[in-house]
């Protein structure tokens, strides 16, 4: 457990710097959705959200009810929940996201079955990807500091979330195999021909051609040596 909060604190703290650099000169003038979109607190609670979560579940419930041999319909619907979408890709039933238009996903991609993509932000993942069973991506977060993570001056009436919220992007390079049960948490890329062991818990950006888990996820060893 201690390893894991230290993992946490390296990942979270910096975020956060950068995150309040940017708040002092955006100003007010941003939509919500663009303050989610460029990594800036905003009110996940805003009707543009509530829109997007509501078109997402509708087709996600359909989804969700097919059969196996369904592809044809499944692909369908996949069209119209993600934001881009390749040739020959898979997703396993049942399958959680949260506005599904932020998920782009390349060609010749297996998403296992049970897999949860918190897309408040844009997942990206390339092409030749593997991404086995129970597989989370985490693009929302919130801040470490209690003080900073209420929102201020919160009360039913606002409409507003209790706890501040922000977003940041995730990237899975192509050529990744993500094991089971990985968790990816928020900013983090993980670059081309890499593999995430089983349970691994990834707090930092993972270089290209690696062998990588743990909680925090490390880098074991380079691998495609002999392909690069």
């Amino acid at each position: 457990m201690e390893h894991f909060v230290a993992g946490l604190e390296d990942v979270f703290y910096p975020i956060e710097n950068r995150f309040f650099s940017t708040m002092k000169h955006e100003g007010n003038t941003m939509t919500e959705l663009e303050k989610c979109m460029a990594g800036e607190y905003y009110n996940c609670h805003d009707k543009i959200f509530l829109d997007i979560k509501s078109h997402a579940r509708t087709l996600l419930q359909k989804y969700n009810a097919l059969a196996y041999e369904q592809k044809a319909e499944k692909i369908n619907i996949l069209k119209q929940l993600f934001g881009g979408i390749g040739t020959n890709v898979s997703v396993g039933l049942p399958f959680i996201c949260d506005y599904g238009r932020n998920i782009y996903v390349g060609n010749n991609v297996s998403v296992n079955m049970n897999c949860t993509f918190v897309d408040c932000n844009k997942i990206t993942i390339g092409d030749n990807v593997l991404i086995a069973s129970n597989v989370q991506l985490y693009t929302a977060t919130h801040p470490v500091e209690l003080s900073e993570r209420l929102t201020p001056n919160w009360n039913m009436e606002t409409e507003q979330y209790f706890c501040r919220t922000y977003a940041l992007p995730i990237k899975i390079g192509s050529g990744c195999w993500l094991g089971g049960g990985v968790i990816v948490l928020p900013g983090v890329t993980i670059g081309d021909g890499s593999v995430i062991g089983a349970g691994s818990v990834v707090t930092k950006d993972i270089p290209a051609n690696s062998l990588a888990a743990g909680n925090p996820c490390r880098v074991i060893r380079k691998i495609n040596e002999g392909n690069m």
